[in-house]
């Protein structure tokens, strides 16, 4: 039996035991995935051998709208994060339509990075890449579907496998720093690098989350999410000089494996072998932590009353949202199976953006509203009663979204159409009800 009314007719919530470090740990896990294996070399093409700042420069910019997530985490810990924090500063349509972009997002997401393990794992077996896609994100929501002491384990495991692979890329380097410039660059292509790179930070939101599931969530979350994006900076930056330091830029920019040229030889097979295993461990890593972000945000839309209730049912054993985990199952493992990647880009793009700038706006708005509300972090200093870190965030990710292509804005605008329609048909459900 998964789900059951109580005798006073609620139903079972979620189980708060992640601690700090556990938090921050799925924080790490999501915002490092397998991209850094292949984004340094991109990067290295636009800035360099300065490509070292342009991490640096992006994680500032993710940053400003980092502060604003904790502010808001702060003030109103919940699982259902942007949904929640757009819910109390402006009205229900525009949180649901804020928390549907994100779900999709997450959604959509899990599927292209689940067709990502697929290709690394065609090193090693021959089965076809959508089947290996969905074999992955079922483990995976089944993982999710249990109890968060088990789950979290998991994740604890796989983050290690990827940082422990980043250190050892960065121990290598370490040997040979001072050998190369590592100021062969323009600050035009520190930009243009950082605009690249910038998408190695998305996922530090997804801590947000975990609220429902943490002690002291108003205390734990905001600092775990600021912990996951500055030991994924240093970590960044540090393969990112490491790389330049012992392979001159032009090659790690010209190379499919960039990281493997530092490890070794691209065509060193067992380098090959160990860049695709820490490649798995990542995918992995990330497929695990959408999945569960998505699942939580669905949850508590539902019990907020924005999807069907049934959404938010918790299993009375594993204290898990398990309607909620195998619908980010179904969805994800569709998308999977299209292997339409430009599509899925496409939807996470235009969805992280746009709900980056609702969260900034959204502590524009409260600052007025709810002044005297307790936070337990403020996202930065005012000046004349306005709150600078939330505006510099806004428009540091307006300026991303000038990168975004055509489809991505086509794509935006259907899922935003899609949204206000189950948003419609919800309210008439509700409204026949009543």
């Amino acid at each position: 039996m998964q789900t059951s009314e109580t005798e006073t007719g609620s139903q079972p919530r979620l189980e708060r035991s992640l601690s700090l470090w556990q938090v921050t740990i799925s924080g790490v896990g999501i915002v490092i995935g397998a991209g850094i294996y292949v984004l340094v070399g991109e990067a290295a093409a636009e800035a360099g051998s300065i490509v070292w700042a342009a991490f640096i420069v992006a994680a500032i910019l993710a940053g400003l709208t980092g502060l604003s997530y904790a502010e808001l985490a702060g003030l109103f810990p919940s699982a259902g994060a942007e949904f929640e924090f757009a819910r109390r500063a402006f009205n229900e349509v525009t949180g649901f339509l804020v928390g549907w972009l994100m779900v999709a997002g997450n959604v959509v997401g899990a599927g292209a990075v689940a067709l990502g393990f697929a290709r690394y794992a065609r090193h090693f077996v021959d089965l076809d890449e959508r089947v290996l896609a969905v074999l992955l994100l079922a483990v995976l929501a089944s993982a999710v579907s249990a109890s968060v002491r088990q789950w979290i384990w998991l994740t604890t495991a796989l983050v290690i496998l990827e940082v422990g692979g980043l250190l050892l890329v960065i121990v290598v380097g370490a040997q040979h720093v001072g050998e190369r410039s590592l100021l062969d660059g323009s600050a035009v292509g520190v930009m243009s690098g950082a605009a690249l790179v910038f998408f190695a930070f998305i996922g530090f939101d997804e801590v947000v989350t975990l609220s429902d599931e943490t002690k002291d969530p108003a205390r734990v979350i905001p600092r775990a999410l600021l912990l996951a994006l500055g030991i994924s900076t240093v970590l960044y930056v540090a393969v990112a000089i490491a790389a330049v330091s012992v392979v001159d830029w032009r090659l790690l920019a010209s190379s499919e494996r960039p990281l493997a040229l530092v490890l070794g030889s691209d065509g060193d097979t067992g380098v090959v072998d160990v860049i695709a295993w820490l490649a798995l461990a990542s995918t992995t890593s990330t497929v695990l932590l959408l999945i569960t972000a998505a699942s939580r945000l669905l949850y508590s839309m539902a019990r907020g009353g924005s999807l069907p209730r049934v959404i938010g049912s918790v299993s009375e054993r594993t204290r898990a949202p398990w309607v909620a985990t195998w619908i980010v199952f179904a969805v994800a493992a569709a998308f999977a199976c299209s292997g339409q990647l430009n599509l899925v880009a496409a939807v996470t793009d235009f969805s992280v953006y746009a709900v980056f700038i609702a969260v900034n706006l959204a502590v524009l708005r409260l600052r007025r509203t709810m002044p005297d509300a307790p936070r337990s972090m403020l996202a930065g200093p005012s000046f004349g009663g306005w709150p600078i870190t939330p505006i510099l965030g806004m428009l540091a990710t307006v300026a991303m979204i000038a990168f975004l292509k055509p489809a991505a804005w086509a794509v935006g605008a259907a899922l935003l159409i899609a949204g206000l329609a189950v948003r419609v048909s919800q309210s008439g459900t509700r409204a026949r009800r009543s």
